[in-house]
C-alpha cells in the first residue's frame, strides 16, 4: 500500500471519528438541555408534561441547530 492511499484513508478515518464526536456532543447537550428545563423531579416514569416538554424541546434544538448549520453553509 503507498503511503499516499495510507494517508488518506487515515484522513478519512479522522474525519469520521470527528463526525462520531460531534454528534455524541450534540446528543450530550440535547440531553442536557432538555433534562435541566423539562425535568423538576426525577420519578420511575415521566409524566405527560415532561414527556411532552422533552419532545418539544428535542424538536427546537433540533431545527435551531439545523438552521445554523445551513447558515454556515451557505457562508462558505
Amino acid at each position: 500500500m503507498s503511503d499516499s492511499k495510507s494517508n488518506n484513508e487515515f484522513q478519512t478515518f479522522i474525519e469520521q471519528e470527528n463526525q462520531k464526536a460531534a454528534i455524541q456532543a450534540a446528543i450530550s447537550k440535547l440531553t442536557e438541555t432538555c433534562w435541566d428545563k423539562c425535568i423538576g423531579k426525577p420519578g420511575s416514569k415521566l409524566d405527560r408534561a415532561e414527556s411532552e416538554c422533552i419532545a418539544n424541546c428535542a424538536e427546537r434544538f433540533l431545527d435551531s441547530s439545523s438552521f445554523i448549520m445551513q447558515r454556515l453553509m451557505k457562508k462558505q
